[in-house]
């Protein structure tokens, strides 16, 4: 029985007692690509077995199947040996303030990042965060519990204004990678490219103040010549193929993460447009 993000290849399949979550390449190219996946040469599909490290991948995911929202994310930092070194923790605001409040960061890596945030937001606030992303890290039956529930019947342009207000409606802080695609590198210089003003408008009309963070840590070489390439010339982002393979050559590192003071919401007036803050922002994250 297919229960689970079958456009993402992931799949809850019964077996008696237990089920077995999987990624699977074969389904992916089958459910995308019909009767014409057959002439998918057999060297290719192992490729992207190996490139998406999908036998370790559904080791991980069989193995860490009890735990859910910030103990499946703590286990994954655990899986891959992160050192984290938080600095200006003291910048976090108090759980039990009354208040709720849009975390913002930079987006290095593309995956470990979101990760450890989650994870170190999680333990803080007791689990009340959502991630406001959505791509194939937010539909890993782990992270179930800590994304918003949107309609996943409909095309992600649709739903993202709906995503957006149900994020910001709710009880929970809101995580959010504005830039929307991690870090790329332009003249030696590894940079988001310039955040979108989402989560300025919302944070201001739901009277949230932002709190910014920065993340330390890149990818390999390759990553962003292959990133560079594929912004210029294709009309799909191929780097993201990469990802998880550049999440396991990062295994065992140590990462940096500096939290900043509180952005009050009304700080964003009328003097600079919305992007304009949002750059202003994002500046406030690099200064970190």
């Amino acid at each position: 029985m297919l229960t689970f993000a079958h456009r993402y290849g992931i799949f809850e399949r019964d077996m008696g007692q237990t089920s077995e979550k999987t990624i699977d390449i074969d389904d992916i190219l089958r459910s995308k690509m019909g009767s014409k996946a057959k002439w998918i040469p057999g060297f290719l599909v192992s490729w992207l077995k190996r490139i998406i490290h999908q036998d370790e991948v559904n080791k991980f995911l069989w193995e860490s199947r009890e735990k859910v929202g910030t103990e499946w994310l703590e286990e994954c930092v655990r899986y891959l040996q992160m050192t984290l070194v938080v600095k200006g923790k003291e910048n976090l605001p108090a759980p039990d303030d009354g208040r709720l409040y849009t975390f913002v960061s930079n987006h290095p890596l593309g995956g470990e990042d979101g990760v450890a945030l989650g994870a170190i937001i999680g333990r803080y606030y007791d689990s009340r965060f959502r991630y406001l992303v959505n791509d194939l890290l937010m539909n890993l039956p782990g992270l179930a519990p800590l994304c918003i529930p949107i309609n996943k019947t409909g095309k992600q342009s649709r739903n993202f204004p709906a995503m957006v207000k149900a994020g910001f409606e709710s009880d929970d802080h809101m995580l959010m990678y504005p830039a929307g695609i991690c870090s790329r590198k332009k003249n030696g210089v590894i940079r988001d490219i310039p955040w979108s003003k989402t989560f300025v408008v919302k944070s201001v009309e739901y009277q949230r103040d932002i709190v910014p963070i920065h993340f330390s840590g890149q990818n390999s070489k390759f990553f962003y010549r292959l990133a560079n390439f594929s912004d210029r010339f294709l009309p799909f982002n191929l780097a993201m193929l990469f990802l998880v393979d550049e999440m396991y050559k990062n295994v065992g590192k140590t990462f940096e993460v500096k939290i900043g003071k509180p952005i009050p919401w009304q700080t964003f007036d009328k003097s600079k447009t919305p992007l304009e803050w949002a750059k202003f922002v994002q500046d406030q994250v690099y200064s970190l």
